[in-house]
């Protein structure tokens, strides 16, 4: 079973939905896909709102190795992203020399602001944390007290863990940043990320790629329950 926590806000929950589809309709193996939302973590996660995050999951995504009591491994991924690959390829790089492994961009974000006018903040190792796999037992500095306290840089520039040794690396292709990054052939991508903007906000109705976000748009619209 891949054990997947995906980042979920009540303001963009379509992504979520639309990440969700893509995640099962690709898959080779199943998977347990379990959104995190802050209405559900009353007790674990009280830290004020950050001025800087732009969405909900800036601070829960670090909860993950506790959900899963610190065993076995996990994905995090952020909700505007859509699957164009089976992510059991992503689950069979796991490696457990590393406590995380993540696509290590190298970029400055080419805008100051993203979807509905929020903050687009610079740092290094921007966009590290948005797709992670945990190797949970060695990520037990990651309580409840911790992230509750610790600064977003301290959490996302991954200074909870000894050094950058402990951080292991993936193909950007599971994590490629659309808007970002030069437009290439799709077979070349693994995980497409809308960090931008995903195509329901209009300035980004036709970014790269929006017709397979559009495609499962469409194909979760013409469900009936």
């Amino acid at each position: 079973m891949i054990r997947i926590c995906m980042g979920y806000d009540p303001v963009l929950a379509l992504d979520h939905f639309i990440a969700q589809e893509s995640i099962i309709t690709t898959s080779s193996r199943p998977v347990f896909i379990s959104p995190i939302s802050l209405s559900n973590l009353k007790s674990e996660l009280s830290r004020e709102r950050d001025p800087l995050q732009s969405n909900d999951f800036a601070f829960s995504r670090w909860l993950t190795p506790y959900f899963c009591n610190y065993q076995g491994w996990a994905i995090f991924m952020d909700s505007d992203m859509v699957l164009v690959d089976d992510i059991a390829k992503l689950w069979d790089l796991r490696d457990d020399n590393y406590a995380v492994q993540t696509a290590k961009h190298d970029y400055t974000p080419k805008t100051d602001l993203k979807f509905l006018n929020r903050v687009q903040t610079k740092y290094e190792k921007k966009n590290w944390s948005s797709v992670i796999l945990f190797n949970n037992e060695k990520c037990t500095a990651l309580t409840p007290e911790y992230v509750n306290t610790a600064s977003g840089l301290d959490l996302h520039q991954f200074k909870w863990l000894e050094n950058d040794g402990c951080i292991g690396e993936i193909p950007v292709r599971w994590n490629y940043l659309v808007g970002e990054y030069e437009k290439i052939e799709l077979s070349e991508i693994s995980l497409l990320h809308y960090t931008i903007g995903t195509p329901i906000h209009r300035e980004y109705e036709f970014c790269d790629y929006f017709d397979v976000w559009q495609s499962y748009y469409e194909k979760i619209s013409r469900k009936r329950y």
